[in-house]
């Protein structure tokens, strides 16, 4: 069953604060929730579907309860950084199929004020393996980088160039974390974190939160303001592949064909791209797998403002991503969508709105890229077009 057109993004809210000492997450949760829900014109009791990480209490149940829904359908689905982008094509494959007709997405975290460390999954089959000879997420994705700069030149300074391009358009959002644009030398001169990623290469870390409502296309017709279509949607693990993984691609290399082709569009179609950002290279590698340049071409094609709105080749990530915006809770994608959003309701800023924006990817990796990770995909439209 495809879900092309039938389901739409009705409202978006991003929480505005990247410190939120004085909150909950279950707070912050509701906060966003009532924040998308009015955007869209509805609230909590229009929902009939929940959406979340299942990371509060006892999940998706205790946040039901929390904000007081009554719901027929309710996923609490992990998968790292790609969850919101799941978590959307779940909710639209249900409303697809009839089982609910609003669902309501929430994301929400506290990492900075909570100063959270890396988790250590001691119960998990890789743990003995890998964890404890000390893999981290850092040093994880840098030998993703390094096996590309061998294998096709790649150089520290075109990953850089993602960086700047997330700068530059960071620059125009009050609420990013980081505002200043940074030259390609600057992220060079920053301290070395896991080589070949220097700290500027990394992205940032948030308190926040962010949420999505997703109707039935009888529900989008009533509502007072522009839906978003969603028009293809795609998921794929990648792991270790019984030890004989290639670090140069990722689970983008299957999950955005999967999009594409239900969307029935291609790569060049796209206007605007939301790609999620944990690191530079992690940018250059997606657009690479999701289509829009040939393998090892990445390099290229992020330099020289290929990144960077509204006239570069691709524009990506106008609200700075998670390399100088937010990103709260290590699950971006939910930031991606709601950007995603955006410009296609030509609410960006007007500084790095995409002009006609009619299509949009937002994309999102969970996991990490050189061991294990889920790549998801959906690809949106204006809702009269």
């Amino acid at each position: 069953m495809s879900i092309k057109s039938k389901a739409f993004v009705a409202g978006a809210f991003e929480h505005p604060r990247r410190e939120i000492p004085d909150r909950s997450v279950s707070q912050i949760h509701a906060e966003v929730a009532v924040g998308a829900l009015r955007d869209a014109g509805l609230g909590l009791s229009d929902v009939d579907a929940f959406f979340c990480d299942g990371k509060t209490g006892f999940g998706a149940v205790s946040l039901a309860d929390y904000l007081g829904l009554k719901l027929s359908y309710i996923d609490s689905t992990q998968t790292g950084g790609s969850s919101y982008i799941v978590h959307l094509g779940h909710a639209a494959a249900a409303i697809a199929s009839g089982k609910c007709h609003v669902a309501l997405i929430t994301l929400a975290g506290r990492p900075r004020t909570q100063q959270q460390r890396e988790q250590l999954l001691t119960d998990a089959p890789e743990y003995s393996f890998e964890t404890v000879y000390g893999l981290t997420t850092a040093n994880d994705y840098a030998l993703a980088a390094r096996r590309h700069m061998y294998e096709y030149g790649t150089t520290s300074a075109q990953m850089a160039e993602v960086k700047v391009a997330a700068s530059h358009h960071a620059q125009y959002n009050e609420h990013a974390l980081l505002r200043d644009k940074v030259s390609v030398e600057e992220v060079l001169e920053s301290p070395m974190i896991a080589d070949p990623l220097h700290r500027l290469d990394c992205c940032v870390v948030t308190d926040g939160g962010g949420a999505l409502v997703v109707v039935s296309p009888e529900v989008a017709r009533n509502l007072p303001r522009d839906c978003v279509k969603i028009m293809g949607w795609g998921d794929a693990t990648k792991h270790t592949m019984n030890g004989r993984p290639d670090l140069t691609f990722s689970g983008a290399a299957w999950a955005g064909p999967v999009a594409f082709c239900e969307a029935g569009v291609k790569p060049s179609d796209v206007d605007y791209a939301s790609i999620y950002d944990s690191f530079t290279f992690t940018v250059l590698q997606a657009v690479e797998d999701l289509g829009f340049c040939k393998k090892g071409d990445g390099g290229r094609f992020v330099s020289d403002g290929g990144l960077v709105s509204p006239h570069g080749r691709l524009p990506f990530n106008t609200d700075g991503g998670g390399l100088c915006n937010n990103h709260p809770g290590n699950h971006g994608g939910m930031t991606k969508v709601i950007e995603a959003v955006r410009q296609l309701r030509d609410e960006a800023h007007p500084a790095v709105q995409v002009p006609d924006c009619e299509l949009a990817l937002a994309y999102g990796s969970g996991g990490r890229i050189s061991t294990r990770m889920v790549a998801a995909a959906v690809v949106l439209g204006r809702q009269d077009a």
